[in-house]
């Protein structure tokens, strides 16, 4: 068990060392994959570097940004805060998986139809949060929007045409 400090062999469970390699099974972007990563990998690691989920990007490590949001089991996470581990026998979504035989999924046509990329660095977390919202939420309000997208930064659009994205989104589906 990760994370008991109780010695090998002592009544009570066993230490695995932060640099011990684990064995992780998962389903990516519908997909089964597995890999081998040290036990002190955050998810955002195996995504990049066994996986080559490239679009989870990571900029603060922290879990500030969001620019490493992926959907786990259906929820927005931010990677760089899960280990790897934790993700056995779990769904991970990632933004390479938006995308269905080669046609924009329609969060990113209507990201680039309202101008909402620009840099291009934010906008995978962006658009797995907003995933994330528009399937739990069908009904959110413009407020409501801004508030789940609150903890991703962008340092381009300024919001307002991110916002305008997801509402195109949500108003469409509505429709």
């Amino acid at each position: 068990m990760i994370g008991d400090m109780t010695a090998p062999g002592e009544a009570g469970g066993s230490f695995v060392a932060a640099d011990a390699e684990i064995g992780v099974e998962l389903t990516l972007n519908g997909a089964r994959a597995s890999f081998s990563a040290p036990a002190r990998w955050t998810l955002a690691d195996a995504l990049r570097e066994k996986l080559g989920a490239t679009g989870t990007h990571l900029g603060c490590e922290h879990g500030v940004c969001g620019a490493c949001t992926v959907l786990l089991d259906g929820e927005a996470v931010r990677a760089c805060l899960v280990l790897a581990v934790q993700a056995e026998a779990r769904a991970v979504e990632t933004v390479e998986g938006l995308a269905e035989d080669d046609e924009l999924a329609p969060l990113q046509q209507a990201f680039h139809e309202h101008h909402a990329l620009q840099c291009g660095f934010w906008t995978p977390g962006f658009l797995m949060a907003a995933t994330a919202l528009v399937r739990n939420e069908p009904d959110a309000t413009s407020e409501r929007i801004r508030e789940a997208l609150s903890g991703n930064l962008c340092r381009c659009t300024g919001y307002a045409p991110i916002v305008a994205a997801v509402r195109a989104v949500l108003d469409e589906r509505a429709a």
